[in-house]
């Protein structure tokens, strides 16, 4: 009797002991994201709650008062006859004419330089880092280095091409130094993602493509679009982000010349900001810039959806 109360005794204890071991255990996961967590909620979520109760109100950070203006920074954006509306729209141009020229090329170089270096040929993995080489510099120096050799009086491109260009100080010019480095620096973070898209597809589908006597475009339209189809929803959102960013290449190759004509939407809101100290409309304009790009982002994925139904 004694012995089956011992027993009892401790399949009992086993079992409690199983049970807080399986509760522990169901906490697991939340404990391993919890330091992601609180870095994200720290250094992202309370800066941007914090931004946008900074949006609404007159916030001159070298002033005491703060006073709370509602809408007022949001509506002065819509507003032509307020001193920050032409200024405002003329660098959201900006932002939308170096997007428009700039990403199509991140589409579309990057992929046909990863379709060249998915090949198997001598010297394949030194041209991967060639490529990729670029990426690894800071804008601070792509900056430097591009202006020093495309200055239009002292510049190395042009004591060697024949003709003189203004690079940096007329248009279209200073649009296509702008691109063209943007190009040449960050094609190799897409060249990457999509190299490795290109090894995840399975190549039976190419060899079932050949029997059936497809040719190389068709085996690029039928087998390699729909296998990348992921990885080009990731690098077009991305580059769209991006580029919609730009701030470094033209704050320190062209510095918004001609004129203000390439001073980007963040280079503006920088300037007001934090030159001119108008915190409250920064942070209005910053948010309005994001919710265009939250807007556009959708219509992508949106498009992507429809083309998987």
């Amino acid at each position: 009797m004694a012995a089956d109360l011992a027993v009892k005794e401790q399949v009992s204890t086993e079992a409690r002991a199983g049970g807080r071991i399986r509760r522990t255990g169901a906490l697991t996961p939340y404990l391993f994201v919890l330091p992601y967590f609180v870095v994200f909620a720290t250094f992202v979520l309370a800066p941007a709650v914090y931004g946008l109760w900074i949006s609404l109100h007159d916030w001159d950070y070298l002033l005491p008062g703060k006073p709370f203006v509602g809408l007022d920074n949001y509506r002065a954006l819509f507003d032509s006859s307020s001193a920050v509306f032409d200024f405002f729209w003329e660098s959201m141009s900006a932002t939308g004419i170096f997007t428009v020229l700039s990403v199509p090329l991140l589409l579309t170089v990057p992929l046909a330089i990863a379709l060249m270096l998915n090949r198997s040929f001598k010297g394949r993995t030194f041209f991967r880092a060639v490529y990729f080489a670029p990426y690894v510099l800071g804008v601070a120096v792509i900056g430097v280095l591009w202006r020093f050799l495309l200055d239009p009086n002292l510049g190395v491109v042009n004591a060697i091409l024949p003709g003189a260009a203004p690079w940096t100080t007329a248009l279209p010019w200073a649009w296509i130094t702008l691109v063209g480095v943007t190009v040449w620096w960050t094609l190799g973070f897409n060249a990457v993602i999509y190299l490795a898209g290109l090894q995840d597809i399975p190549k039976e589908l190419y060899e079932a493509a050949r029997i059936d006597g497809g040719g190389k475009w068709a085996e690029f339209r039928h087998v390699t679009l729909p296998g990348l189809r992921p990885v080009l929803l990731f690098v077009t959102v991305n580059t769209i982000l991006v580029s919609a960013n730009m701030f470094g290449q033209s704050y320190l190759i062209t510095q918004g010349a001609p004129g203000t004509e390439t001073r980007t939407a963040i280079m503006y809101i920088a300037q007001v900001g934090l030159a001119d100290y108008k915190m409250g409309s920064a942070a209005a304009m910053s948010y309005l810039l994001t919710v265009g790009l939250l807007l556009i982002s959708a219509v992508v994925f949106r498009l992507f959806r429809e083309k998987d139904a």
